[in-house]
């Protein structure tokens, strides 16, 4: 099994070299122009629906906080009973919200931005800055976290061992937890190629700014 899951490994790396001249193509967007924007807006729209059925996973995730914080506070303090796998729901829920809803944060614009020149950027400039910054750092930070995971025998093996909680009333579903890790590289990837297209486009006037960066508004 340990042997399978570092094939695996190896072959999600192949597939992240095959695949890697793709994350190219808002380049060309930005070289060819109006003769590929009508494949890089059926692309973009593709892409953003992924997202939009992450952040679907990520609102469920937040339902089911609320509800186990509530079934742990009225079990805590009216039956004095407690149970770990019921704690370790809230903190996986919680992990799954940020994991998942960081790409459609991305698309909605809803990242936090400590850049105090922004503002006074027309629509172009910020594209322009936008499109650099997906390619020096969310590209090569993801790729590198994909690498890394897809390099990591522990990884590997917590998906042999079926790994479960410490806890002996804990969830046995940890190294699905850890999985989260690889799934958020791999979306933030989809969503910054897409949002790459659109900068291009935008930058070649071919396509509106964004008007909004309402998180819901956004993911929706």
């Amino acid at each position: 099994m340990l042997d399978i899951v570092l094939q695996f490994g190896s072959l999600l790396k192949g597939i992240g070299l095959f695949a890697s001249p793709v994350l190219l193509l808002p380049l060309i967007v930005l070289v060819a122009g109006k003769a590929l924007h009508p494949i890089a807006d059926t692309l973009s729209n593709a892409l953003d629906a992924l997202s939009s059925g992450a952040m679907t996973i990520a609102r469920i995730a937040a339902v089911i906080i609320i509800v186990n914080q509530l079934l742990i506070i009225i079990g805590r303090y009216v039956f004095g009973w407690s149970a770990s796998w019921l704690n370790e729901t809230v903190i996986y829920g919680f992990a799954t919200i940020f994991l998942l809803a960081a790409p459609a944060a991305l698309k909605a614009d809803a990242h936090v931005r400590v850049d105090i020149f922004r503002g006074h950027m027309s629509d172009k400039a910020k594209s322009i800055v936008d499109l650099v910054g997906i390619y020096l750092l969310l590209f090569p930070v993801c790729g590198l976290i994909l690498w890394t995971v897809a390099s990591s025998s522990s990884f590997a093996e917590s998906w042999q061992n079926l790994e479960g909680s410490r806890e002996s009333d804990g969830l046995p579903i940890y190294y699905l937890f850890r999985t989260l890790i690889p799934v958020f590289a791999i979306l933030m990837i989809i969503q910054g190629l897409s949002e790459a297209m659109k900068n291009a486009l935008i930058i070649r006037g071919l396509r509106e700014p964004k008007q909004t960066s309402d998180f819901e508004h956004g993911a929706a």
